[in-house]
């Protein structure tokens, strides 16, 4: 169903769509690469392209094949040979470096193909080797190469058992570098004793370095002991195939290796840099809200929890401004960003964006100078076309006179038919890039027509 656009709707997209440029890699990763008189600039380092005899260019996430883009244009023939894997639809035309399309956010064969390829173009470096590699969110999934032992089918399963309990992405990636050769600091080894530069795009709350794609170029703090914890809190040790959990065990035993910890020689030559993360994009967001006219708060860029619970609290802010004009003033635009968790116990389709809209259309039916929304910055949400939805005051009538319950959708998981059948979905396309979700409350003065 299609209906015409109310001006929070279209202010709200603006908003969003601001934010997702303003972390697009074209625009960011200019001002932090360059070379000037044969000299690398990376950060606040400085690599003479004469120290180095090949030029290497490895990735995973759903942006790196952006970041790739821009990548090819500062170093162009200097690229030896390069390799990134990327998420299905989100691939890029470029010239030395080849894409490998895999799945997300369950790895697939394709996925371990283009991870088994990586480690073969990497694996007999010399310190006359440079290699750059491309971090951003999805990494984890997309570039699966489990232990011995462990088939990616296996994995896969643990994975499916962790998303689907409510686990946090950090308790995720946790067991993921414990059941790879690549995460937790396994590139690093792999890519020792060249010089390995990662430029990061970060999808993890804070930017923890060693939880972002697993890890792969950094220490990593996590042990077996924190692995059987995880397992523990969720009763996953019957869920789980019994490879995975005698991996654990052994590797609490110290018969299995663990990953890499500081103070590893292979990390001596290792430079990773955070090139654009969540906040980056809610401080654009706000400029765009403020040049629409909007009184504007940055709530945080560490919004993790339940979604429902997180959609409850963003409700009570929203009608709290409304009412008594705390902690800001209509029209009021408020802005949160992070990463919430949905707990599935129905088998419809949807994001955790989309149930947050849906959870908070529940919760703000009535209340019509109130417009919510929240979108996932890489233009996906969980295994859908969507971004993410927009739910008003409205949202909750309009969906009895279709006769469609929103408690029975919620209820089920389904939020994507909800709002498709209501036409208040978000899609945008891939974007090219990733940092996280956005959510965007505006609040228009009581009996204003719009924003403004």
């Amino acid at each position: 169903m299609k209906r015409s656009v109310d001006p929070l709707r279209r202010d709200a997209k603006k908003i969003f769509l601001h934010a997702v440029h303003a972390v697009q890699p074209q625009a960011i990763l200019s001002s932090h690469v360059s070379v000037s008189n044969k000299v690398l600039r990376i950060g606040e380092r400085k690599y003479p392209l004469s120290n180095f005899e090949r030029i290497y260019v490895a990735g995973t996430g759903k942006a790196s094949a952006a970041m790739a883009v821009n990548l090819e244009k500062i170093l162009g023939t200097r690229i030896t040979q390069g390799l990134i894997n990327v998420k299905y639809g989100h691939s890029q035309k470029l010239r030395r470096i080849r894409v490998q399309e895999a799945g997300h956010p369950l790895p697939d064969e394709k996925g371990l193909e283009g991870a088994r390829e990586m480690g073969e173009m990497l694996g007999h470096l010399t310190a006359k080797d440079l290699v750059v590699f491309l971090v951003s969110g999805g990494g984890s999934a997309l570039l699966p190469l489990p232990v011995e032992g462990v088939s990616l089918a296996e994995k896969q399963a643990t994975t499916n058992q962790l998303l689907s309990c409510g686990a946090t992405i950090q308790e995720i990636n946790t067991l993921r570098k414990h059941l790879s050769r690549i995460k937790g600091g396994g590139l690093a080894r792999i890519v020792y004793p060249a010089t390995l530069v990662s430029l990061i795009l970060s999808d993890v709350i804070g930017d923890p370095l060693d939880a972002i794609a697993s890890g792969p170029t950094v220490p990593d703090p996590t042990t077996y002991e924190d692995c059987a914890r995880i397992l523990n809190k969720y009763e996953l040790w019957e869920k789980i195939p019994p490879s995975v959990a005698g991996h654990i065990r052994e590797g609490m035993e110290g018969k299995k290796e663990e990953t890499l910890k500081a103070g590893d020689p292979a990390f001596s030559n290792v430079y990773n840099l955070v090139v654009g993360n969540n906040l980056l994009a809610m401080k654009a967001a706000k400029k765009a809200a403020q040049a629409l006219g909007y009184r504007t708060l940055l709530l945080s860029s560490l919004v993790e929890g339940e979604t429902r619970e997180i959609a409850k609290a963003h409700a009570a802010i929203a009608k709290e401004v409304l009412l008594s004009g705390n902690p800001i003033t209509p029209p009021a635009c408020i802005l949160s960003g992070g990463e919430t968790t949905v707990t599935l116990k129905g088998k419809g389709k949807g994001g955790r964006n989309q149930e947050f809209a849906l959870a908070a259309a529940l919760e703000i039916a009535g209340w019509e100078e109130i417009l919510m929304m929240s979108a996932g910055t890489d233009g996906t949400d969980g295994p859908t076309d969507a971004a993410g939805a927009f739910a008003d005051g409205k949202t909750v009538n309009r969906a009895k006179t279709m006769d469609l319950d929103p408690w029975f959708f919620l209820k089920e998981n389904d939020s994507y038919t909800f709002f498709q059948k209501i036409g208040d979905l978000l899609i945008t396309g891939p974007t090219g890039t990733n940092v996280m979700d956005l959510r965007i409350m505006l609040v228009k003065k009581p009996g204003t027509v719009g924003s403004r």
